[in-house]
Parts: structure tokens; C-alpha cells; sequence
């Protein structure tokens, strides 16, 4: 381990062995692997648009959520469920920490490549609100905080995991009077805040969200039961789903998934993907359909878990592709992998954006960071309160300290982005976030390898 050693094992020893020998891979097997991180993006893109985004608009609706409290709630659980399943593997079965270094190597790469994806991606200008984005920025900030905070002596305990859960239990406190909070804050604060203000104002005038101006103050977003903040007040039931999938639920019911599309492009990716469509639609209740409608849960649940199979696969594959070309191992971590890990997030994210829905795509791009918190705090409540309670887990904090400077300046410059960007996701904003990001990438594997600081981070073996 890298307590003991001073090297870290390498990401290929968290996965089984490849389908070829190291020779056969270079031999030409490598383009398997290529083919089949390619196809695991598309099955990705598939079970979030065809199941996961569907439901979650459904779960959103029936709680009567706002489009930023869904993503930071729903969306940021179901997307980040592969973290989630990582952090048990690395506290529990692996015995390192994978878990550690797949969610904090990879909160930079949710913040700002994630940003930059959104941007690039989307045809579409989408408005953006103040306060979701301070509130999930914020509790991202405490959380890594927290987080660092208490793998500072390389030792977890009990009640330090359990301050996660009390961090995550306040946020979602905090997001439970949402509506309230954003009310008193841009009335106590919209003398000095005008552009917020105005900001909201087009948001409401330009995003099919429900807005109304209230009398004595700024507009504030109203909530409803019928109203979950994705949907205007003006649909009708039978419009429920246009703001996302342009569905039409009453007047027919949604196509099935086995209608070849018209455009010959589409025709293409329909064909290659018929394998994983069958599979999906074989495993997975499609609640745009009637007769699925009430099997929501259920669609969301089993359409996480395909996420994470999916991504585990995914992650797999660049492991061994990553190794075969000879990539570093840091370089790796933070590039590949992170990008890997995040791919639902991504996905989600900019399907979205595209529709217009930037409060969304933000709230799940930062609180999926939070949720990824929130993994590492439950697994090492259940070691530390339940199955090892006579000491505390053992877990490797080098390069603290530049961790901890990247994750608070990485929040500091988005916020600020966003706000001299004029509260808006476009291309402008998209190009800014992914310089940045690239800035941060280039001088978090400096400092890996060891060219930058004095903790060169050496793999076990090399």
C-alpha cells in the first residue's frame, strides 16, 4: 500500500485481466478494447436518455421539485451511483484507496470539464439562477472541506464519517425549504444584486420553467405539486415530458424504442446499438410508455445500476487501453479515468443543457460532487460504527495539501465564470471552463510526476 511503500498500486490491479495478453493487445487486440469503450459512451447515452432522464422528470413532477433541486438530488445520486459503488469496492474489498482517489481525482473534471461539455455541446443559451449555484457550491466547499479535513492523519473514524452524513443530511435540509430560502435571500439581497435579478428574469422569460413576479419583490420561482419547476404552469398534463424528451403522454402514447429514425446518420447508430437497446428494454420498465408509468422507481433504480455496469466496463476498458499505450499512471487518474468515472454525469448534464435547462445541469454537475462526498462517508460509517469498530480506517492522504487548493480554486473560478460570463451556459462559457480545466490538468500531472513540488508518486513495480 502507499502508507508503506511510498508507490500506489496500479489502477489495472482494481480490474480482472483483459480478454488478451499484454503481447496480443499490442498486437492489435487494443482495437477491441477502442470499439468497446465507444460502444459503453453509446449505451451510456441510451439508458440516460431513453430511461434515466424520463424518470427523473416523472420523480421531479410527483415531489414537486424545482429543476435545480431534481439535479442536485436525483439526478447527482442516479449519475453518480458508479462513485458510489467504487468507494464500497475500495473500502471493503480492495482495501485501498481507490475510493479516495477516484472521487477527489475527478471533482475537478465534474466541475470544469463537465462545464466546458455543456457549453460546447449545447446549440442552446441557457439562463442561470444565483442562488442554486451558490447553495450547491457552497456545500461542495464544506464537504471537501470535511473531507480532507479528516484524512489529513491518514485515519477515519467513526464520528468522522458520520459528520458526512450530517453535512449531506443539512444540504438536503437546505434544498427541502429551497423555494422559502431563495425567496427571503434575493428580497434581503436584491438591492445590491441587480444583475442576479435581471438574470432570473430573463431565465424565466426564455426557459420553459415556472415564473411568476411576485408583487412586493424580485421574481421568484413559485413551486406547485403540478409544477416542478421543469415544466411551465401553462403545459397541461398531456405536454408533461415536452420540456425534455417532447413527448406527448394523452394523445399517443411515446414510439417504441424498436422505430428505426428517418435521418440515415441516426439509422446508423440505431442499427449498431439494437444489441443494448434490446438488452435495456428487456430489463428496464420505459415509464414514458402508459403502461410503465407508475414503475418510475423502478426505472430509476435499475437505470443507475445499468449506469454503474456500464461505467465499470467503460473504466475497465481505458485501464487496459491506457496501459497498453503507455500512459503514466497519474496522467491516467486524471485524465482518462476521471473522465471515465464522470461519464454519466456528462451525459445527463448536456442533454439537458441542450434542452434549456441550465439550472439542472448545473445543480447536477456540482451536486453530484457533493453526493461523491457523501460515498465516502457511508461506507466508512458502516466499517468504522458496525464491522471494525475497535480502531479507525487507515487511508492515504499525499499531496493534501495541492488537492485541497485545486478543489477550492476550481469551485472559486466556476462561480466566477459563471458570473462575468453574465449568469449563462454557452459556447463562451464552455471554451473558458475547459482552458481552465486544462490549466488544472496540466499542473496536477506536473505534480504528480513529480517536475512541480517534491512527491513524485511512483506506481508499485515500476
Amino acid at each position: 500500500s502507499e502508507n508503506r511503500t511510498g508507490c500506489v498500486l496500479s489502477s489495472s490491479s482494481e480490474f480482472p485481466e483483459g480478454f488478451f495478453t499484454p503481447q496480443e493487445t499490442k498486437d492489435g487486440g487494443i482495437v477491441i478494447y477502442f470499439i468497446i469503450i465507444l460502444y459503453m459512451f453509446l449505451a451510456v447515452s441510451i439508458v440516460c436518455d431513453d430511461y434515466f432522464l424520463p424518470s427523473l422528470e416523472i420523480i421531479s413532477e410527483c415531489l414537486g421539485l424545482s429543476q435545480d433541486v431534481a439535479g442536485a438530488t436525483f439526478m447527482a445520486a442516479g449519475s453518480s451511483a458508479p462513485e458510489l459503488v467504487t468507494a464500497f469496492l475500495g473500502v471493503f474489498v480492495t482495501k485501498g484507496d481507490i475510493g479516495i482517489s477516484t472521487i477527489l481525482g475527478s471533482a475537478i473534471y465534474n466541475l470544469l470539464g463537465i462545464s466546458a461539455a455543456c457549453g460546447l455541446l449545447s446549440s442552446v443559451v441557457s439562463r442561470l439562477s444565483c442562488w442554486p449555484l451558490f447553495r450547491d457550491c457552497l456545500a461542495y466547499t464544506i464537504s471537501a472541506a470535511a473531507v480532507l479535513a479528516m484524512i489529513s492523519d491518514n485515519k477515519v473514524y467513526w464520528y468522522e464519517s458520520a459528520s458526512l452524513l450530517l453535512i449531506y443530511s443539512c444540504y438536503i435540509l437546505v434544498l427541502c425549504f429551497d423555494i422559502k430560502i431563495n425567496q427571503y435571500l434575493m428580497k434581503k439581497f436584491s438591492p445590491c444584486c441587480t444583475c442576479f435579478t435581471r438574470a432570473m428574469e430573463e431565465n424565466a422569460e426564455q426557459q420553459p420553467l415556472g415564473g411568476q413576479q411576485e408583487e412586493s419583490g424580485p421574481l421568484i420561482r413559485k413551486q406547485s405539486r403540478t409544477d416542478s419547476g421543469i415544466l411551465q404552469d401553462k403545459l397541461d398534463y398531456s405536454q408533461l415530458s415536452s420540456s425534455l424528451h417532447g413527448l406527448d403522454e394523452i394523445s399517443e402514447d411515446h414510439p417504441s424504442v424498436f422505430t428505426m429514425p428517418e435521418a440515415d446518420v441516426r439509422r446508423i447508430l440505431w442499427v449498431l446499438s439494437l444489441p443494448i437497446i434490446t438488452l435495456l428494454y428487456l430489463t428496464i420498465p420505459d415509464c414514458r410508455r402508459q403502461f410503465w408509468r407508475n414503475w418510475f422507481m423502478v426505472t430509476f433504480l435499475i437505470s443507475a445500476a445499468w449506469i454503474s455496469a456500464i461505467t465499470y466496463v467503460l473504466v475497465w476498458m481505458i485501464t487496459i487501453a491506457g496501459e497498453t499505450l503507455g500512459i503514466p499512471e497519474s496522467v491516467m487518474g486524471l485524465t482518462l479515468l476521471a473522465a471515465g468515472t464522470s461519464v454519466p454525469d456528462t451525459v445527463a448534464s448536456v442533454l439537458v443543457a441542450q434542452k434549456g435547462n441550465g439550472d439542472m445541469a448545473m445543480s447536477n454537475i456540482v451536486g453530484s460532487n457533493v453526493f461523491d462526498m457523501l460515498c465516502l462517508g457511508i461506507p466508512w460509517f458502516i466499517k468504522t460504527a458496525f464491522i471494525n469498530t475497535s480502531g479507525p480506517i487507515e487511508v492515504s492522504s499525499s499531496g493534501l495539501t495541492y488537492t485541497a487548493i485545486s478543489l477550492i480554486c476550481s469551485v472559486v473560478f466556476i462561480f466566477l465564470a459563471v458570473h462575468l460570463n453574465g449568469w449563462k451556459i454557452d459556447k463562451k462559457l464552455g471554451a473558458i471552463c475547459l482552458v481552465l480545466y486544462l490549466v488544472f490538468t496540466v499542473l496536477s500531472i506536473l505534480y504528480e510526476l513529480g517536475i512541480i513540488g517534491n512527491n513524485p508518486t511512483r506506481v508499485c513495480g515500476d
